[in-house]
């Protein structure tokens, strides 16, 4: 099985920064793209930010200068760096990544999810 585990969200006023971590653990052979999804209340869950396995990013216009998304291969562990937080960045924050089992099987997994806030 494998298992991602999001940590980091919070409470934090505008203009303030958090960092979200994901760490992937399980029966891993590869890890290939990840990326962070937020679903704001009454809206559709949307891509905030992904990264390849070879350090590639993509980052939706709404974020770009203001998040950093990077990854630790060695630990299997994605990150965000959100600075200049808006209100409008109030949301559940997702880790998504592509993986590929031991059993050379390759899938989307999530993580559950932790919520960001940001006060006015």
């Amino acid at each position: 099985q494998v298992q991602l585990v999001e940590s980091g969200g919070g409470l934090v006023e505008a203009g303030g920064s958090l960092r979200l971590s994901c760490a992937a653990s399980g029966v891993i052979f590869s890890i290939n793209t990840m990326g962070w999804y937020r679903q704001a209340p009454g809206k559709q869950r949307e891509l905030v930010a992904s990264i390849t396995s070879g350090g590639s990013t993509n980052y939706a216009d709404s974020v770009k200068s203001r998040f950093t998304i990077s990854r630790d291969n060695a630990k299997n562990t994605m990150y965000l760096q959100m600075n200049s937080l808006k209100p409008e960045d109030t949301a559940v924050y997702y880790c998504n990544s592509d993986i590929t089992t031991t059993d050379y099987r390759r899938r989307t997994y999530w993580g559950q999810g932790t919520q960001v806030t940001v006060s006015s």
